[in-house]
C-alpha cells in the first residue's frame, strides 16, 4: 500500500478521496486548512492543517510519500466574481517540491472545461453556465494545467463532470479521447474511486481523461 497525500481534503472531492484511500489500505496524509474538522478517525489518516500556499507545509507533507492528489477548489460569491490565483500559485508549489525532492505521482482535479475540453461539451454548458458562472475561476485553472503539463511529473490531469453528492457506484465513464468528450454529471464518491485507483495505475500518465456517469 502507498502513503498518498490529498491537498484540499476536507470537504467535497478531496474529503471523499481520504475515504476511499483509506478503504484501499492506503496511509493517508490529509492537507487542508480546516484537516482538523475532518470527520474520520483512523489510525492511517494523518491530518495536516495548514495551507497549500506554503511551501514549508507542503515539503513537510510530501517526505516520504508516493503520490499526490490535488483537490482543492474554490466556493466563495467573490472568487467565483473575480477570479482566483489559488489553483496556479498552489501547483507552483507544489511542482516545485515535487520535482526536487518529492513524490513524482501527481493525480490533479480541474473540471470539464479547463483546457482543452473548452467549447467541445455541449451548447448549454460552453455558452451560458461555463460563462456565466465558471470562466474566471477556470482561467486559473487553465495556467494550472499548463503548469503540470509541462513538468518532469507522471502527472494525470483529471476532468469531472457536473458534481453530485450521491454514493459511489463504480460505475462511471472514463473519456480521455477528445472526439468522446460531453457533457454529463458524475458523484464526488466516484471521482474519488478513480482517483485513488490511478495512484498505481500509470496507463493514464500524461492524459487527461474526462469522467462522466
Amino acid at each position: 500500500m502507498a502513503t498518498i497525500v490529498i491537498i484540499g481534503a476536507s470537504r467535497g472531492i478531496g474529503l471523499e478521496t481520504v475515504k476511499a484511500g483509506l478503504a484501499a489500505g492506503h496511509q493517508v496524509r490529509a492537507l487542508a486548512r480546516s484537516a482538523a474538522s475532518i470527520p474520520i478517525d483512523d489510525p492511517r489518516l494523518q491530518k495536516i492543517t495548514g495551507s497549500a500556499l506554503s511551501r514549508e507545509v507542503v515539503e513537510t507533507a510530501l517526505e516520504g510519500a508516493d503520490a499526490v492528489l490535488q483537490t482543492i477548489g474554490v466556493t466563495s460569491p467573490r472568487e467565483l466574481m473575480f477570479g482566483t490565483t489559488l489553483f496556479s500559485n498552489s501547483t507552483r508549489i507544489l511542482i516545485d517540491v515535487m520535482e526536487a525532492a518529492g513524490p513524482k505521482r501527481l493525480i490533479a482535479v480541474t473540471g470539464i472545461g479547463a483546457g482543452n475540453s473548452r467549447g467541445r461539451t455541449g451548447a448549454v454548458y460552453d455558452y451560458l453556465l461555463f460563462p456565466l458562472l465558471l470562466q474566471r475561476i477556470y482561467a486559473d485553472k487553465d495556467v494550472a494545467e499548463d503548469m503540470i503539463s509541462k513538468s518532469t511529473l507522471q502527472w494525470t490531469i483529471v476532468r469531472p463532470g457536473g458534481l453530485t453528492s450521491g454514493a459511489a457506484t463504480g460505475r462511471y465513464r472514463v473519456l480521455p479521447d477528445m472526439k468522446d468528450w460531453r457533457f454529463g454529471f458524475i458523484s464526488r464518491a466516484d471521482v474519488a474511486d478513480f482517483l485513488i485507483k490511478q495512484v498505481d495505475d500509470l496507463a493514464l500518465v500524461h492524459k487527461t481523461p474526462l469522467l462522466i456517469s
